[in-house]
């Protein structure tokens, strides 16, 4: 028998690749943070010597969760002010906090925070931007999880940066120091085309190009932003980024809920990644996106829950849901965005959108041990007919038991392994009363 660190045998297997896949009673074999087999549980028990088994009898093995566009420090203000649009969101809430509150300590404390949340709904991976990388990357070292860091650009002065060049300056510096790290990556994450002139947008493209570095933005999030580019720039924002050379399989662009049927044809045309963020546009007012349209035009296009201060739940499986629904109901086609394809997005095209494919988003061999086991043996899950249904249409976040991210067991039996949540609880506190104040 071959030894090996871990196996885990679980009742169901959705491996993602091949698509369309459920295989029962099969094992995962880990070795040094990666899959090494997956096979049969009863040819498992004879040909592995694991110094861990984990044995799921009522559970289905998933890959891990990828958010592909959130801001986690600002799970601090989640509900601070909801049931507004976007623009008032910001301009009269969001951005006088941040410039009264905003700093390295706020945003370690809310992305702990976040993590804890996000760990225990199942998401092992998000790609985030917000101020202060630095200390989400602290963060995340500590959770244990997987991120994408963006290097945030404006504008206009923060409690970060003076202006766009400074923006940049501090965020490449973050970048080198954590150029080694296993579980980081990061990106250039201009803020928006309304807030990103075209000179830095330049150089922006410059740096992505040279350091081979996605560029994550949000974009055609509310008409009030198409008006305000055509009447500034005289071109739709989409237009605009065209003409700076922007569009490319290195861009993700969040929400991109108004898009006529060139630009979803240019979009595919040109290999832009979509992160479709259905939760968060609902609650703003901002529309419905045409996810089915963007899939038939030949999209990519991966889930994020964008911050919780506009959802108010960093819950991927929420999204999933309201994704699908929304997609059927908008299309008027039942069949619009089936089960498998709902939890592709969540995990494969998430990662493919963030250039990571080839390490995570798929149970395969040689991939990192990235995955989430849910409980299908609950009230609220049984009878189970169909699994990948279910896991879209009946099981939720509360249904995660257990979470691995390379290997590393960071959720077992409900319970986080690298977070002490009371004390994030007692930050989180804190930061309220002083929001409050």
């Amino acid at each position: 028998m071959t030894p090996i660190d871990t196996l885990i045998s679980a009742r169901w297997i959705i491996p993602i690749e091949p698509t369309n896949t459920v295989l029962e009673h099969h094992s995962i074999a880990i070795q040094a943070g990666r899959i090494v087999d997956l096979l049969p549980t009863t040819e498992a028990s004879v040909r592995y010597a694991p110094h861990t088994h984990t044995q799921l009898n009522q559970q289905v093995l998933l890959p891990g969760l990828v958010n592909l566009h959130t801001h986690v420090a600002m799970t601090l203000m989640r509900g601070l002010a909801d049931d507004l649009p976007l623009m008032a969101w910001l301009k009269e809430h969001i951005w006088p906090s941040e410039a009264k509150h905003v700093s390295p300590t706020f945003v370690q404390d809310g992305a702990l925070l976040a993590c804890a949340e996000m760990l225990r709904g199942g998401t092992t991976c998000f790609n985030d931007m917000y101020f202060f990388p630095e200390a989400t990357a602290q963060a995340v070292d500590q959770a244990g999880m997987r991120a994408t860091l963006g290097i945030i650009t404006l504008e206009f002065p923060s409690n970060y940066a003076a202006d766009a060049d400074d923006y940049l300056r501090k965020g490449l510096e973050t970048r080198d120091a954590y150029r080694d790290h296993e579980r980081l990556r990061f990106s250039i994450a201009p803020h928006a085309p309304y807030t990103v002139s075209d000179k830095t947008f330049e150089k922006i493209l410059t740096f992505s190009e040279q350091l081979d570095i996605p560029i994550h933005l949000h974009a055609h999030e509310t008409q009030d932003e198409i008006q305000h580019s055509l009447a500034e720039h005289h071109l739709r924002p989409l237009a605009r980024l065209h003409n700076l050379g922007l569009l490319s399989p290195s861009l993700i662009a969040a929400h991109m809920v108004h898009l006529t049927a060139d630009e979803m044809a240019l979009c595919a045309e040109r290999g832009v990644q979509v992160a479709h963020c259905p939760v968060s546009n609902l609650k703003l007012g901002s529309g419905i996106a045409p996810l089915a349209q963007w899939i038939a035009a030949g999209m990519n296009a991966g889930l994020g829950t964008d911050g919780a201060a506009s959802n108010n739940r960093l819950d991927m499986f929420n999204e999933m849901r309201i994704a699908a629904l929304l997609a059927k109901g908008a299309s008027g086609d039942a069949s619009a965005l089936p089960a498998h394809q709902a939890l592709a997005m969540a995990t494969l095209h998430g990662a493919k959108a963030l250039g990571l494919d080839q390490e995570i988003g798929s149970l395969k061999i040689g991939k990192a041990a990235d995955m989430i086991a849910i409980d299908l043996a609950t009230p609220e899950t049984t009878p189970c007919y169909d699994v990948a249904s279910h896991l879209l249409y009946a099981a939720g976040r509360e249904h995660v038991t257990d979470v691995w991210v390379g290997g590393k067991r960071l959720l077992q039996d409900r319970a986080l392994t690298t977070l002490d949540i009371q004390a994030i609880s007692a930050r989180a506190a804190h930061w309220q009363n002083k929001l409050n104040g």
